[in-house]
C-alpha cells in the first residue's frame, strides 16, 4: 500500500511535480502535472514556449477559469535551481522522512504551487487564474514578462495577485512581502596600455583610475531607507585584472557592482549616476549595465488586510509586512495590479536537502482556501 495514501492531495501533488528535473530554463514534464491538476477542475490552460539557448526555450503557462467578482491571480515558477551534489537523496526523487517531504523546489516553490491548487474550490465562483512560469530562477528573460504581456493580448486582468514565494521566516505565516528592492548589476572596464613595469612612462597603469573610482562609489550614500525598506545599498562584487606576470602593466582592469535599491531610487538614474562618476575618472571607460528590476511597494491596503487576516484565522497570529529580501517575479506583475507574497517557510530553499513539513503544506492549503474565499466575497 502506498504510504502516502492518506496524505492530503497537496503532498501527493507536491510530489508529482517534485519528481520532475525542471532545473531553470524549465519546460515539459513538470508543466504535464500542473495542466493534468487544472483542466479536471475547469481552467482552460494556455502553455507556450519561447526563446533559444542559453537563456531558453522557456516554457510558460496561464491557466483561467471564469466567475463573478474579484478576480485573483496567483503567480509562481515551475523552474527549480540545480541541486548540487551530497543529497541524502535524489533531489528529483521526492521521499517522505519523518514529518518532511524532501526535493528540490519543495519550499521554493512547487510546495505552495500544489497547496494552491489543492486550496481551489470544484465548483467555480471568483474568477481565478495560474500564471506559472519556467523562468525564475534565471535570467527571466522569457517567463513572467511574457505572460504578462500573452495576458494583455488574451483580455486576462486580474485585481489582485499573490505570489506563492517562501516568505515565511521561522514559522508559517508569521511574514507576508508587500514589496521588494530593485536590483542593477553594473559592469566598468578602465583601459589602459600595457608595457614593462621598469618603463612605466611607456604605459598606461588602469589599476590607480579603477581604484580611484571604486573608492568614490563605495563612499556614496544613497539614502537612509523609509518607512517600508532599508537603505539602498552598492556592493563591489568583482575586481578582474588578469595579469598572469609580475613584471607587466596591464592593458585593462575591471569591476563589478551590484546594486539593490528601494523605492526612492530608479535603475536608469543609478546607471547614470555610476556612468558620469566613472567618465569623469576616465572617459575611455566603459559601463555596462542590467537592470534586474525596479522596487515596488503594495502599500499596505484591503488585499494585504485580506491575506493578513486569512493567516490570522488560521493560524491565530497575524504575519508581519515586509520588504525584505531578494528579488522575485512580484516586481513585473505588481505593474498589473496590488500583488503580495506569501508561501512557506523559506530556511531550506536552495540547500541541499532542501523540505517542507507535512504540516506546513496541510496549513498553506487552508491559507489559500481562506484566501480565495474572502476573495470571493469583495
Amino acid at each position: 500500500m502506498d504510504s502516502t495514501s492518506n496524505l492530503p492531495d497537496c503532498v501527493t501533488l507536491a510530489k508529482a511535480l517534485l519528481a520532475c528535473e525542471s532545473v531553470t530554463p524549465a519546460r515539459g514534464t513538470v508543466f504535464d502535472v500542473v495542466e493534468a491538476a487544472l483542466v479536471p477542475l475547469g481552467f482552460t490552460v494556455d502553455r507556450f514556449t519561447l526563446g533559444e539557448a542559453p537563456d531558453g526555450p522557456v516554457e510558460n503557462l496561464l491557466a483561467t477559469r471564469g466567475g463573478t467578482g474579484a478576480h485573483l491571480a496567483f503567480a509562481g515558477h515551475l523552474d527549480v535551481v540545480p541541486p548540487g551534489e551530497g543529497w541524502t537523496s535524489g533531489a528529483f526523487a521526492p521521499e517522505i522522512r519523518g514529518d518532511l517531504l524532501y526535493g528540490r523546489g519543495a519550499v521554493d516553490m512547487k510546495g505552495a504551487i500544489a497547496a494552491f491548487i489543492a486550496a481551489i474550490p470544484a465548483e467555480p465562483t471568483a474568477p481565478l487564474s495560474l500564471i506559472l512560469t519556467g523562468d525564475e530562477e534565471g535570467p527571466a528573460t522569457y517567463g513572467t514578462r511574457s505572460l504578462i504581456e500573452r495576458m494583455a493580448e488574451t483580455g486576462v486582468r486580474p485585481d489582485f495577485c499573490l505570489v506563492g514565494e517562501p516568505t515565511s521566516s521561522a514559522k508559517l505565516g508569521d511574514m507576508v512581502k508587500i514589496g521588494r528592492r530593485g536590483s542593477v548589476n553594473l559592469w566598468i572596464a578602465v583601459p589602459g596600455k600595457q608595457g614593462h613595469v621598469a618603463y612605466p612612462h611607456l604605459a598606461d597603469n588602469p589599476i590607480p583610475r579603477l581604484i580611484a573610482i571604486l573608492a568614490e562609489i563605495d563612499a556614496i550614500v544613497l539614502d537612509t531607507g523609509n518607512a517600508w525598506f532599508q537603505p539602498s545599498n552598492i556592493e563591489v562584487t568583482d575586481i578582474t585584472v588578469g595579469n598572469p606576470a609580475t613584471n607587466i602593466i596591464p592593458a585593462k582592469a575591471s569591476a563589478r557592482l551590484s546594486i539593490r535599491f528601494n523605492d526612492e531610487q530608479r535603475g536608469g538614474a543609478l546607471v547614470e549616476r555610476i556612468e558620469a562618476l566613472v567618465h569623469r575618472h576616465d572617459p575611455a571607460a566603459i559601463v555596462t549595465a542590467r537592470i534586474s528590476g525596479e522596487a515596488f511597494l503594495t502599500a499596505p491596503g484591503a488585499f494585504s488586510a485580506l491575506i493578513g487576516a486569512a493567516i490570522e484565522a488560521q493560524t491565530g497570529f497575524a504575519p508581519a509586512l515586509s520588504t525584505t529580501g531578494g528579488t522575485s517575479d512580484a516586481r513585473f506583475l505588481s505593474a498589473l495590479c496590488p500583488t503580495v507574497e506569501f508561501g512557506l517557510v523559506n530556511a531550506t530553499m536552495h540547500k541541499l536537502d532542501e523540505a517542507v513539513a507535512l504540516a506546513d503544506m496541510t496549513a498553506l492549503t487552508a491559507i489559500y482556501a481562506e484566501i480565495i474565499a474572502r476573495v470571493t466575497q469583495l
